[in-house]
């Protein structure tokens, strides 16, 4: 095979050739990982002519066609470069946009009155590339531009946004915003069943509203809660049920377990959805009450997307009882795969019912979240729900399912070694293709964005520097031997920007680790927040920042659920987890972590004096974790300049074993840990009282 060939391939596919770790140091990617990379895209490497010819093709369309499958431009003005070849120079170029609304806007000028930004030879052609500035001001939204030139015609989607993305009335006013950070499935509650849920979540929201709390920031939701259906309470057949002896020992057991029991809690659940829905079936969609015509109308603004998802779930759930097959696609009969197969087709067809059942479903959730919503905004929240925007999809979930053109099923994302997780991250989690989702126009990851932010008043996105670039690892690789894949940055910002202004959504954009320098000058360019951790703010000399120190544009936490707990990291029980998870690639790193701590630890003791805030207890590096650090601390942060500041509730409660541990996947319990209070308790307790009204004095 010629190395060239693989080179150029894996830059035209967007393989980076080095990158800088996070101790500073270049490393380049081998060749090998290149080539794997490559194969998970689906290139030919193996057949030294057919890759040729595919790069040949490629190459072509990469410089020879007039326009790009997207552009895009924040702000009214627009400049596209166009692919003029040596027989058009000097032409006219006629261009026409055919806006979203239906109205139309053109004009024509010279090609050479177009200022050049590259040229060179491609395939034997000589090509000119020239910047195509729109001589008017476009309105935000997804557009088409239309080009003629020397005989041809060309198309390609116009996506124009705001200059910058939404930030709420009260925070232009220059109101500081605090909130809670809570992993919704760990909540107890004295009522839910064993997990938290929607109902959970109003009840935080009437909490916090009234104690100055402007939003809660939620973890990506999947759950759904029964008791908030309004069939519940005219069913007598699931009512009598819940009621039960023997059911209600076991919503007891769920509750009181450790663990949230993922499996238990579906079961119980479903066992009354299903109760529910044919209740539902028999007095509303069996005569078309308005509840009906409520559903009926929410599927249709779903679309195929939505009656995917409910096909998909439906279809899942026979196999798995039927065939008693594991969860998701990939273990489904080879018939079923093609999501507009026939054999897919013919299920909806002949299983309506339960596939109406799982957009009842899909309804009901939607109806609950956008009700937390309204009552955390009709209770003064500024902000109210703050959501969380995953990093990727289910390898056998529906969204792949959908979409198995562009989701590369021979890799995994995930991250090189951090001081985190030194040995790297695998996630076990698909990437999608940069080519391919250019080939269409971007319209999953708008449809994402969207879908995301029609809940919230924020958004954060976890890891925001996928949309630069993320870390691939071919399949059976080591995360340490993987490569970045690069994104269509600005493309991608545009959307999120004018979806952001559509759904009044501020967006917070997860930059932690290693974040490359085109990252950090664009979230400020296009109106990102910063997400900012007080225990990894520090100098060279390893100085905690003070608050007037930190940046405005940003949302600011002590820790965050991928680190250890405040507790936790303060007694250095954290280290001896990680010990025991044997997650220290040597022993000489282990104990490197452990000195830094204790610098760490009496630094944090010397900015918090320097503020006024020492707390009587720890006064010494040595002593244990106080609730009264905790507030310190929090107090600390909340004098900053920072917009928008979130306190863990796990760290309210003192609590030691963290929610997920980066790096592991069957070595520790993630994302299974509830908390270790009932809401009803925390409700009473004046400790976290004086924390709030401590932190919003603070806020001022």
């Amino acid at each position: 095979m010629d190395n060239s060939l693989i080179e150029r391939m894996a830059r035209l596919r967007g393989i980076g050739d080095a990158y800088h770790d996070y101790r500073g140091e270049l490393r380049y990617f081998s060749l090998q990982t290149k080539t794997d990379l490559l194969r998970a895209m689906g290139c030919r490497v193996d057949d030294e002519a057919a890759l040729a010819s595919e790069l040949s093709i490629l190459e072509v369309s990469r410089w020879r066609l007039l326009l790009p499958p997207v552009a895009a431009a924040h702000g009214s003005r627009v400049g596209i470069d166009v692919n003029v070849p040596a027989k058009d120079f000097g032409s006219t170029l006629v261009w026409t946009v055919n806006l979203e609304d239906g109205s139309r806007r053109d004009g024509h000028l010279s090609t050479a009155d177009c200022r050049e930004v590259w040229r060179g030879d491609v395939a034997g052609s000589w090509v000119t590339r020239r910047r195509l500035e729109l001589p008017l001001d476009l309105p935000p939204g997804y557009h088409e531009l239309e080009v003629k030139l020397g005989g041809s015609t060309t198309r390609c989607s116009l996506i124009i946004s705001p200059p910058q993305c939404y930030e709420p009335a009260a925070i232009v006013r220059g109101l500081r915003l605090w909130g809670i950070a809570v992993q919704l499935y760990t909540v107890r509650s004295r009522v839910n069943w064993g997990i938290g849920d929607f109902g959970d979540l109003k009840q935080l929201i009437r909490w916090l509203a009234p104690r100055g709390a402007g939003f809660i920031g939620l973890n990506p939701l999947h759950a759904l809660a029964p008791a908030d259906v309004p069939e519940y309470a005219n069913c007598p057949e699931a009512t009598s049920r819940v009621n039960d002896e023997e059911f209600a020992n076991r919503l007891n057991a769920l509750r009181s377990a450790t663990l949230v029991d993922y499996v238990g809690v579906a079961d119980a659940k479903f066992e009354i959805l299903q109760l529910l829905f044919r209740d539902f079936s028999d007095r509303h969609l069996s005569v078309g009450t308005a509840r009906a015509q409520e559903f009926r109308a929410f599927v249709a603004a779903g679309g195929a997307l939505l009656q995917s998802h409910a096909r998909f779930d439906a279809l899942d759930h026979y196999f798995r009882r039927t065939l008693a097959t594991p969860s998701g696609w990939l273990s489904w009969p080879e018939e079923f795969r093609d999501v507009n197969g026939a054999a897919a087709r013919h299920f909806a067809n002949t299983h309506v019912s339960e596939v109406d059942f799982y957009l009842y479903l899909q309804w009901l959730a939607h109806d609950q979240l956008a009700g937390a919503q309204a009552l955390a905004r009709e209770l003064g929240m500024p902000i109210g729900l703050y959501g969380d925007y995953a990093v990727g999809s289910n390898p056998s979930g529906s969204e792949t399912w959908v979409d198995q053109n562009s989701y590369r099923m021979g890799a995994e994302i995930g991250a090189p070694p951090d001081p985190l997780a030194l040995r790297g991250q695998g996630w076990g989690i698909p990437p999608q293709d940069p080519f391919i989702m250019e080939t269409q126009k971007l319209l999953g990851f708008v449809r994402l964005i969207r879908n995301n932010m029609r809940y919230y008043g924020a958004l954060r996105l976890d890891h925001v520097m996928s949309l630069f670039r993320l870390w691939w690892v071919a399949a059976g690789n080591s995360p340490t031997d993987g490569a970045y894949v690069h994104y269509p940055l600005h493309q991608l910002l545009t959307v999120l920007a004018l979806e952001s202004g559509r759904a009044a959504c501020l967006v917070v954009g997860e930059d932690l680790g290693v974040v490359p320098d085109e990252m950090r000058v664009a979230m400020p360019e296009y109106g990102l927040y910063h997400y900012k951790v007080l225990l990894f703010e520090k100098d060279n000399a390893g100085r905690f920042r003070r608050p007037d120190e930190f940046v405005r544009r940003a949302l600011g936490t002590v820790t965050t659920h991928d680190m250890p707990t405040l507790r936790s990291y303060w007694e250095g029980l954290d280290i001896q987890l990680r010990q025991r998870l044997n997650l220290y690639p040597t022993a000489n790193i282990q104990n490197e972590v452990i000195e830094e701590r204790e610098r760490d630890k009496v630094n944090l003791l010397n900015a918090l004096r320097e503020q006024g805030l020492q707390p009587s207890y720890p006064a010494v590096p040595s002593d244990p974790f106080t609730p009264e650090l905790a507030r310190a601390l929090h107090v600390y942060l909340a004098r900053s300049p920072t917009v928008l500041v979130a306190l863990q509730i796990e760290d309210l409660l003192g609590m030691v074993d963290p929610v997920n541990v980066p790096g592991t996947d069957r070595e520790y319990p993630n994302w299974q840990r509830k908390l270790s209070t009932d809401i009803e308790d925390m409700v009473g307790r004046t400790d976290f009282d004086e924390t709030f009204s401590a932190v919003g004095h603070a806020r001022g």
